[in-house]
């Protein structure tokens, strides 16, 4: 336990020091405060947006390394901290952590030798993920410098550039071949056979471009799964959709099936910790427009508390007072305003140079809040239904008599949920 609190301060020492001399790629999204899968999501799917209103052929290299965080060189690693300024007892400190350290494999109630760990960031550790991302830090700041655009969440990594001729795809070769000697070099292998590319939007180009990573050409495909989000070269999110509803279909039918208790606080409880997480992780990048995408998501929950003892008699909207839930689709429109709320207040650590999700508006505001947002001109559906362009009426439409306070986060979460929002919600409930 001591030892755990000492790995929080250092930790946190690291991250102040990393900071406050901008050392880590802002490409990177793991493992730094402010920025998750969402915010890494949020920044590539407003980029794609952008290329396919345009009607630009996009290319999306993903790239998988191979056990990545049990291969890091403990050398290696050590050269990495002190060319980033960790030097002295803090480094000393940190050999002594990685050094030393024995493992053993057991099989059934045999055990193997004891062997010295001479790779790995030790996994459970809490100074572990800080070193892996400077560890892999030179490693995005190299492919950013070929003019592409490169996103990393820990060691899961995307390329991609919009490609106007043939030779747009050179620099993403260029990149590619700098990975692969990067990865060489530093000894953090390719998982070549789970490397492929996802070609989106209109092709611009007669011939199509041929990309290899490490002299083996990489497969093109349609669909690929980025950070939990299953992601089509069209970006409709109805496949993502239709497999997150049916896992949460099982899970709910598993919680009837292995519940003995009956109880249906119980019950209720086991449905809002294992299932309704699957239909709501990430719902800003993927929230439907289509009804009928909107009421499949909702079937989970009607059809779960249709299945609750005593409650089979009753509307999907009587049951959801009783049991004071809200529908799945109120809590993605609750979700947006959060996120909203973040990006406005700089909550999060969101590219806007890059990105461009928002523009406050520049003229005074005489009615309603003062944090209104510019409403852009959409020229295609893929667009105009993304987080930063459907958010935006619903948000300048927030009610101005102080129901909604915006003196806090906290409080602003408090109060978004009295406002009524029947007016945005697609859903007729029955």
């Amino acid at each position: 336990m001591c030892c755990k609190i000492l790995e929080r301060i250092l930790v946190k020492r690291i991250q102040e020091h990393l900071a406050a001399n901008n050392i880590l790629h802002p490409a990177q999204h793991g493992f730094i405060k402010n920025r998750s899968t969402c915010t890494n999501l949020l920044e590539s799917f407003n980029d794609w947006t952008l290329y396919l209103q345009d009607k630009q052929q996009v290319l999306i290299v993903y790239i998988d390394f191979r056990k990545a965080f049990d291969v890091i060189s403990h050398e290696k690693l050590f050269t990495r901290l002190h060319a980033y300024g960790i030097q002295g007892e803090l480094l000393l400190w940190l050999k002594q952590f990685f050094t030393g350290r024995v493992y053993c494999t057991k099989v059934g109630l045999s055990f193997s030798d004891f062997v010295q760990l001479l790779s790995g960031i030790i996994q459970g550790s809490v100074i572990g993920p800080i070193m892996f991302i400077i560890f892999i830090n030179e490693l995005v700041d190299l492919l950013a410098r070929f003019g592409i655009t490169v996103k990393f969440f820990a060691d899961d990594a995307k390329l991609y550039t919009n490609i106007v001729d043939t030779v747009d795809g050179v620099p993403l070769q260029d990149a590619l071949n700098a990975l692969c000697s990067w990865a060489d070099t530093w000894q953090l292998p390719i998982s070549i056979d789970k490397c492929y590319v996802l070609n989106m939007g209109k092709r611009n180009t007669d011939t199509p471009i041929t990309l290899t990573v490490c002299g083996k050409t990489l497969p093109s495909v349609t669909v690929c799964k980025d950070l939990g989000i299953t992601v089509t070269d069209n970006l409709s999110p109805s496949l993502h959709i239709n497999n997150i509803v049916t896992k949460a279909h099982q899970r709910a039918n598993a919680i009837h099936r292995c519940f003995h208790s009956r109880n249906v606080d119980l019950l209720v409880r086991a449905y809002i910790t294992y299932v309704r997480p699957l239909v709501e992780y990430n719902s800003i990048i993927w929230s439907p427009h289509y009804k009928q995408d909107i009421e499949r998501i909702e079937s989970v929950q009607r059809r779960f508390t249709k299945r609750l003892p005593g409650l089979k008699n009753y509307k999907y909207t009587e049951r959801l007072t009783m049991l004071d839930l809200a529908s799945l689709e109120l809590r993605r429109l609750w979700f947006d305003m959060y996120w909203c709320y973040k990006l406005v207040f700089g909550l999060v650590d969101v590219h806007n140079e890059l990105c461009n999700l928002f523009e406050l508006k520049s003229d005074r505001v005489t009615r309603g809040h003062p944090y209104k947002l510019s409403k852009r001109h959409c020229t295609s559906n893929v667009r105009s239904s993304f987080f930063s362009e459907r958010v935006i009426n619903v948000w300048n439409n927030l009610p101005s008599d102080n129901t909604v306070d915006f003196s806090s986060f906290a409080r602003f979460k408090r109060s978004v949920i009295l406002v009524n929002f029947s007016d945005y919600l697609v859903q007729s409930f029955g």
